[in-house]
């Protein structure tokens, strides 16, 4: 709960309407220089938060820890192809391909690519959900079959909600084995950390990337869109999980 909210605090656009809410109580107070620099700081973080080349910035160094997994490396890894939760809301008239989230998506098929190439090898998928949820782990199994996934071939861990209970999950699939490890770009570090922290042996190989090296300047990286917030909130949302598993709070 505490970790939540504290989530919750430090995300661009909740921050702005609080620094925003308190300018508004201090100007009724008569305190108005004060108001006035909260409602510049509530405008300023929003709009900084909500850019684009900002959120980029952010992202980069999450994303570049990792190189994408070569074909030598996944030719010579363990048997294991691992890839990790993401969310997932089937509905009546819509394929799995729309219900699986698309961080989820980029993930379970970089998974089956690098599982085909991996004779006598398990994919293992993972991912839970909270109560009256759907696990993301059955989305991902229905897809995998779909695109050819022999069913004998897939573990299926529903139970995990979090990357750290899907480490410890792990380990008890595979204990000190190597595996393959598929999470989105932004998110490997983390992943990777949690894993080695209890003794397994990931071997990264991240997708979805979203940060591009744009060949010349562009304005509209400038301008403030739900996209650029998006990547912002990914961004301090990972570093949080990293201080966080630095410091042995879970």
């Amino acid at each position: 709960m505490v970790k939540n909210l504290i989530h919750l605090l430090v995300m661009p656009l909740p921050l702005s309407l609080i620094c925003a809410a308190l300018a508004a109580i201090f100007r009724i107070r008569g305190w108005r220089r004060t108001a006035w620099g909260l409602l510049f700081a509530a405008a300023g973080i929003a709009y900084l938060g909500s850019m684009s080349v900002v959120g980029d910035a952010l992202l980069e160094p999450l994303e570049a820890r990792y190189a994408v997994l070569s074909q030598s490396e996944s030719a010579t890894a363990a048997g294991y192809v691992v890839v990790l939760g993401s969310s997932y809301s089937p509905r009546d008239g819509v394929p799995v391909t729309a219900a699986i989230a698309d961080d989820g998506l980029a993930r379970i098929v970089e998974g089956v690519r690098i599982f085909r190439r991996m004779p006598g090898a398990r994919l293992v998928v993972s991912g839970g959900a909270p109560d009256g949820g759907s696990p993301s782990a059955m989305g991902y199994a229905i897809l995998a079959r779909d695109l050819g996934v022999d069913a004998a071939a897939l573990d299926i861990l529903d139970q995990p909600l979090d990357t750290n209970q899907e480490a410890h999950a792990l380990a008890k699939l595979i204990g000190n084995k190597s595996f393959i490890l598929v999470t989105s770009a932004y998110h490997m570090p983390r992943a990777v950390r949690l894993m080695q922290r209890i003794g397994l042996h990931p071997i990264p190989a991240p997708t979805g990337q979203s940060v591009g090296i744009p060949a010349d300047v562009d304005w509209r990286r400038f301008v403030p869109t739900s996209g650029g917030l998006r990547k912002t909130e990914r961004a301090i949302h990972e570093y949080l999980g990293l201080f966080a598993a630095a410091e042995g709070i879970y």
